[in-house]
């Protein structure tokens, strides 16, 4: 049996194939390059990844497993005033956070320069490309427009050997960065854009951060991307809709580089676009230099480093995109849908805990000054494997401060005067009074008393009352602080109103920062990324800034979606 049956075999009882697994099996079926199935991810190391660039990650890492075949990790550099090496860390950092590994194939565009400018100096040899003296104004008012042809540019007929000999000192740097390109001689006509005798080459007078000043000249990317696939043996080169009109150009480029009947084939598919927030990178970068947002990980940045900031787990967003799938559609999801994944996987995965943002304090008064009891509280009720833990019950508690109303409605079911209330895993507790501040109003302490009763195993432990309220013993709290993020902007579509800079758009909400609030002791040593469930308020994540005895904790959601009543405020 060779290696396509055993490619197709694997994926014969797999009926839930996407439009691009389809098309790869087909190629399999065919015996197109020998059923190699080969596939890369390109990113450009010019900023960080976001949650769209995981959508290509899981295509193309996930197309290749599920064939049995191989990804490249190929570093686009190609412009070298926008790349940098810490980008090329934290993209890898990213890759490997999402669960894929591109072995001992991590390529970059800069291992082919001199492939490409021997490629370059053939095109010119056969005719096929010319350098054009040309401002970028000129070239673009030339081009025309989709329904008018283009001129033809008045350098367009140079001889070979004065192209060869403008190209050759381009590279040695005898000339001005904008001062003179390099064109594909194509089709001035076409019907496509793109095809209207495009750059394929400009003067970049920069070092790169692999090759230093060795180059002068530095490819495009539709010059290098079609090229570099051809020279690591690409099968299936899987682009989003945007490139879709670039594919005669990335065939054409081929077409003239190939010496046999292997050729690597673009197919396109939708990007991920999410609500409330921009999947530009170029306008994350603006967000970051304009410190509107604290750094590319910001936990309400749609990065990868970001999410993972934030709490989200690689599982949730692989069933995210997973179920978003993959069309030739464009499309805007709901952040609500990728929340719902967060919630559906830490629901499963995060333990329970005690923790109080707003506390305000609760005094037992019929309950022993000295007295300690270690409560047994289920870790997750989702997962039995994760236990119980003991959490120290003492006479001073903190709650919640609006779990207690001086006047409350009928159908408040938490604590008021003469109301009575569970402590979560421990006992049923019943107001008796409180004590304001005279100057400012609040309430600073709330008296009660309990029914000892009502202890979990006692004889009145099945006393039914409307309302459960998780606690900290005051004693033995931790104080940490707490980070509550929301939604980056306040508009479902903040890249699509051309009446407002995106920026305007910014969310004054998305950022709220809680000190003084009380945990449970058993938090005392928890790590970065560490997740857990804060009962009744929602999923938070341990944040990189804390330290021993000061943790930080970043809301990653809310129990439940309360983005409507953000948006009404």
């Amino acid at each position: 049996m060779n290696d396509s049956t055993n490619r197709e075999k694997k994926v014969n009882s797999d009926t839930s194939l996407n439009f691009i697994e389809q098309f790869i099996q087909e190629d399999i079926r065919a015996g197109k390059n020998d059923g190699r199935v080969h596939t890369r991810f390109p990113p450009e190391p010019n900023g960080y990844l976001h949650i769209g660039h995981a959508k290509a990650i899981c295509l193309d890492f996930g197309s290749a497993e599920k064939f049995g075949g191989k990804c490249n990790l190929r570093f686009d550099d190609t412009n070298p005033i926008k790349e940098e090496t810490e980008f090329v860390e934290s993209i890898k950092e990213d890759i490997h956070w999402l669960g894929f590994d591109w072995e001992d194939r991590e390529f970059y565009a800069s291992d082919y320069f001199g492939q490409l400018y021997d490629f370059a100096i053939d095109l010119i040899s056969r005719g096929l490309a010319y350098v054009d003296d040309q401002s970028s104004e000129e070239i673009a008012a030339q081009k025309g427009t989709p329904t008018a042809s283009g001129k033809e540019s008045p350098f367009r007929n140079r001889s070979m050997e004065e192209n060869l000999d403008l190209f050759t000192r381009m590279n040695a740097g005898e000339f001005d960065e904008g001062s003179r390109v390099l064109r594909a001689k194509i089709d001035m006509s076409s019907t496509n854009m793109h095809m209207r005798d495009p750059v394929i080459y400009r003067i970049i007078k920069r070092a790169h951060h692999r090759t230093g000043n060795k180059w002068m000249v530095y490819p495009m990317y539709d010059f290098a991307h079609g090229q570099s696939d051809y020279f690591e043996g690409i099968t299936h080169s899987l682009c989003t809709l945007e490139f879709e009109v670039h594919r005669p150009l990335y065939d054409w480029l081929v077409d003239n580089l190939k010496t046999d009947d292997y050729r690597p084939r673009q197919i396109e598919f939708n990007r991920l676009n999410l609500t409330y927030t921009v999947m530009s990178k170029r306008k994350l970068q603006e967000l970051v230099e304009e410190k509107l947002v604290n750094g590319w990980d910001d936990p309400r940045m749609p990065t990868i480093s970001g999410l993972r900031r934030r709490g989200y787990t690689m599982e949730s967003i692989r069933n995210f995109i997973k179920r978003i799938g993959y069309t030739k559609v464009e499309a805007i999801n709901d952040f609500a849908l990728l929340e719902h994944a967060v919630r559906d996987d830490l629901n499963k995965r995060a333990p329970r805990v005690f923790a109080v943002l707003d506390p305000v304090k609760l005094i037992i008064s019929n309950y022993p000054d000295d007295k300690v009891e270690e409560m047994e509280i289920i870790n997750n009720p989702e997962d039995e494997s994760m236990g119980t833990r003991k959490v120290p019950f003492s006479r001073e508690l903190y709650i919640e401060r609006n779990d207690f109303m001086e006047d409350p409605p009928r159908k408040f079911f938490r604590l008021g005067p003469d109301r009575e209330v569970r402590l979560k895993g421990a006992y049923i507790i019943k107001c008796t009074g409180y004590r304001k501040d005279k100057k400012t109003g609040k309430v600073e302490e709330i008296h009660c008393e309990f029914d000892p009763e009502t202890k979990s195993g006692g004889p009145a432990s099945n006393r039914k009352v409307k309302g459960t309220l998780h606690w900290v013993s005051a004693t033995h709290a931790i104080e940490a602080e707490v980070r509550q993020y929301d939604r980056l902007f306040n508009h479902e579509d903040p890249a699509g109103q051309k009446e407002h800079d995106f920026k305007e758009l910014l969310n004054p909400d998305s950022l709220e920062v809680l000190r003084g609030c009380k945990i449970e002791p058993t938090l005392a040593d928890v790590k970065p990324l560490d997740k857990f469930q804060f009962q009744r308020l929602g999923y938070y994540c341990v944040d990189k800034d804390s330290v021993p005895g000061k943790p930080i904790f970043n809301r990653t959601v809310p129990l439940r979606d309360t983005w409507e009543k953000v948006a009404k405020k």
